[in-house]
């Protein structure tokens, strides 16, 4: 169907779903998962898109589908994802070392924090910052501004010794919908930098003002779990994105899903990668959580916030190399 028409059975359809799942804050679940479906846009053509609907279990699929219409369910894309979870390190893998000059893609975290990735460079307040997630850089919220800031991460080896940025802005996590799960920390004086070619090296430093809606586009990460991986915008505009955190559901609405090519996008530590599109190496979106289910290959869907709104809510500039 035509966007402005996906989109206006996308509204009609929350609300419906609003009518049958009244709202709850993360705080009134008490550790339970969230159920209620995540819509957005699935890309199918120029102009052209389905309905994408995300649920965490089988049980919820067969409920929502047996209650379309016929003419409605032919213009779905439903997916059973399981949990969805922020990504903290899990296991040891590449980009794990520390390194000096500090790059997108190495091991970052809080000093309370497992690790995380550090995504890539902005400016902030007129110096130089490291961009991840709140929940990697400011440990969901338990951390305050003036914290020290470890490469590589705890998990990885890294102790006070090895303290390289001090956390400077973060984004609180709310109970209701949010929008990003975005920190950032200033380098330290006397710790060398380089923002390096990637992500939005000189072929493409410019953060576009939100995604377009196009089919396949095709988009990259340096991740401090799996590295280099290659993937596809499989859904954008995606609200209800149900996160299980440490203290509980966190929601997130307009955000953007992406499959891998061929296996996982991202797994347990990539969160913090920052997101670009292959064809100009233009900076998309922060990764900050994903499944172990779903997406065509059944590897997983991984969720990440658009990257303008990820520098608007910090109040920072993309630093480009």
């Amino acid at each position: 169907m035509l966007i402005d028409s996906a989109r206006e059975l996308k509204a009609r359809l929350t609300a419906r779903l609003a009518e049958g799942f009244p709202l709850v804050t993360a705080s009134d679940l008490g550790g339970r998962l969230w159920t209620r479906p995540a819509i957005g846009l699935a890309p199918v053509s120029p102009g052209r898109a389905r309905l994408a609907i995300r649920v965490a279990a089988e049980a919820d699929a067969r409920v929502l589908l047996s209650g379309l219409e016929d003419a409605v369910r032919a213009e779905v894309d439903v997916r059973v994802t399981g949990p969805i979870l922020p990504q903290p390190a899990r296991s040891p893998a590449q980009l794990q070392r520390r390194t000096r000059p500090l790059v997108p893609g190495l091991s970052v975290a809080h000093p309370a924090v497992s690790a995380g990735t550090l995504g890539g460079f902005v400016r902030l307040g007129g110096r130089l910052a490291v961009l991840s997630n709140n929940h990697v850089l400011a440990a969901g919220g338990a951390g305050t501004v003036g914290d020290a800031v470890l490469q590589p991460g705890p998990a990885d080896g890294g102790t006070p010794a090895d303290r390289v940025a001090t956390l400077a802005a973060a984004v609180r996590l709310t109970d209701r919908a949010n929008r990003v799960d975005a920190a950032a920390a200033t380098v330290d004086d006397g710790v060398d930098a380089d923002p390096g070619d990637v992500p939005g090296g000189p072929l493409g430093a410019t953060v576009p003002d939100g995604v377009d809606l196009e089919p396949d586009e095709e988009v990259e990460k340096v991740g401090r779990t799996t590295g280099h991986t290659r993937g596809r915008i499989t859904a954008v505009e995606v609200d209800g994105v149900a996160v299980q955190y440490d203290d509980g559901v966190h929601l997130f609405d307009d955000q953007i899903e992406i499959e891998g090519l061929s296996g996982a996008f991202s797994a347990g530590g990539d969160s913090g990668s920052v997101i670009w599109r292959s064809s100009d190496r233009a900076p998309l979106a922060l990764l900050f959580a994903g499944s172990t289910r779903g997406g065509s290959t059944g590897a997983g869907l991984t969720f990440a916030n658009p990257l303008s709104t990820v520098l608007a809510a910090l109040g920072a500039e993309w630093v480009a190399s």
